[in-house]
């Protein structure tokens, strides 16, 4: 952020809690407020991490007049969004594929490779509203 002309001399930062998974992004208006975030995405998008995994807070007022936003880094399936996706899974009725819920994985069993793959594309193909990243497979 020092190298661009836009933040020089402004109060914008980025902090990451680590233990709470959350980005606070301070800066001193709206417009750097944006500018702030379009670095952060790029910096992630060449890191491999996935922008669709954020959840992005409303941008607050914050002291010594400057807005705050926090950034909310979703790791791992939320339990609802898994549950619809095993849901949508049995509800296709793939002959031999089980899934199952651990933790804030899912887990796909088949033994069949080419089931496993069919199962892979199906769910690239619905809007789940995190990035999928698909495992280890064997048959």
């Amino acid at each position: 952020m020092a190298q661009r002309y836009d933040f020089k001399g402004s109060k914008a930062s980025i902090a990451f809690d680590r233990a709470k998974a959350v980005l606070t992004l301070v800066a001193d208006d709206d417009f750097k407020m944006k500018a702030l975030f379009d670095v952060l995405q790029s910096k992630l998008i060449k890191r491999n991490v996935p922008v669709k995994n954020l959840e992005l807070g409303s941008v607050t007022p914050a002291a010594n007049d400057t807005v705050r936003r926090e950034i909310t880094l979703t790791q791992g399936i939320p339990q609802e969004k898994a549950k619809a996706i095993v849901k949508a899974i049995k509800d296709r009725k793939f002959k031999k594929a089980q899934a199952s819920i651990q933790g804030t994985e899912i887990r796909v069993q088949s033994p069949s490779k080419d089931e496993l793959q069919e199962v892979m594309a199906f769910l690239r193909t619905q809007d789940w509203g995190i990035e999928l990243k698909f495992g280890n497979y064997r048959g």
